[in-house]
């Protein structure tokens, strides 16, 4: 230890503020080696955007992500919050990085094959899986992963935050494209339904995909519909007791907050609307996994989007683990 390092108004060791070093998740250890994750949390990229229909760029979404995520990286024994009067995410709650699933270029059947296997690896460690998208279509993969853990730990409900539906089926031969997913989530055995806000305006999904996802267990509001039930109302759309599964794609949100996207569209959420569903999701139902997807960085260069996502997710997880604590 330096001389510096003893004068009067400094700590002891070092600072390590938010742009030194590596940028992992919240400047959460790294680990390598999948067979070895020893955690309550684990992060994991999916730099995959070939299913866009649109602008591409959301494979440097976990990238963005990781670096925002380095903004929130001073509560080294938590983060106070006054307005909760709680302290989320101390230091009991064990947060790793393990890096990014491989993608292999213009093969998405191999790509989402290696974002299944890190998500599994999750799983199987008992830690819960967060991943980083990514474009939307890396959520198959995500929620194939979890049919094992499913058999022993019952069904999952899935809550999706969007601005589109994604039911499409096939489009032009593609059926695991960006559009796809809830689709072929829907087809799972192991998901009973999907609760899907903020969908509006024009969609990727036409009107018979819409009903599809009704006669398959789908219910799903407007940003507009959902302002107006409040969120007491709205959490009473999902099945009590179900296991959630929340999958979150960015342009949910306005683009006034979250430009950085690849197919944005006007009328979305504010922070404080998702913020607030997802802590009283929390409260309510025990959270299994976790994607946030379509951060494209390249088209927000105040890095504003990247932000948001990160600080949603932090502030999520200190929900989800705070709840775990105060059911015992």
């Amino acid at each position: 230890m330096s001389g510096d390092d003893m004068k009067p108004g400094y700590e002891t060791g070092r600072l390590n503020l938010p742009f030194v070093g590596i940028a992992t998740f919240g400047k959460r250890p790294y680990v390598a080696d999948w067979d070895r994750i020893e955690a309550d949390v684990a992060v994991m990229g999916a730099p995959f955007d070939f299913g866009t229909q649109f602008r591409a760029g959301a494979r440097f979404g976990p990238r963005a992500v990781r670096e925002a995520s380095t903004l929130f990286s001073f509560g080294h024994a938590g983060a106070y919050d006054h307005e909760d009067d709680v302290t989320y995410l101390g230091g009991d709650v064990r947060i790793v990085d393990i890096g990014d699933a491989d993608i292999v270029h213009t093969d998405t059947e191999a790509s989402h094959a290696n974002i299944e296997a890190g998500v599994r690896a999750i799983l199987a460690a008992g830690a819960l899986p967060v991943v980083i998208g990514g474009d939307h279509s890396i959520n198959i993969p995500c929620i194939r992963a979890f049919d094992e853990a499913c058999a022993t730990g019952g069904p999952i409900h899935i809550l999706q935050i969007d601005a589109h539906l994604d039911f499409v089926d096939i489009r032009h031969g593609v059926v695991h494209g960006h559009g796809n997913p809830m689709r072929r989530a829907a087809e799972r055995p192991h998901v009973t339904g999907i609760t899907a806000l903020g969908i509006r305006n024009v969609s990727s999904t036409a009107k018979d995909g819409y009903d599809a996802a009704r006669a398959m267990g789908g219910d799903f509001l407007s940003v507009r519909q959902v302002r107006k039930l409040g969120t007491e109302a709205v959490l009473t759309r999902i099945p009590k007791g179900a296991r959630l599964y929340v999958t979150i794609d960015i342009d949910g949100f306005c683009p006034s907050i979250a430009p950085g996207t690849g197919t944005p569209s006007h009328g979305g959420f504010l922070y404080y609307e998702v913020l607030e569903i997802l802590q009283a999701a929390a409260k309510a139902h025990d959270i299994v996994g976790i994607d946030l997807v379509e951060v494209a960085p390249d088209y927000d260069h105040s890095g504003s989007t990247a932000i948001l996502a990160a600080q949603v997710l932090l502030n999520f997880l200190g929900f989800i683990f705070h709840a775990r604590g105060q059911r015992g």
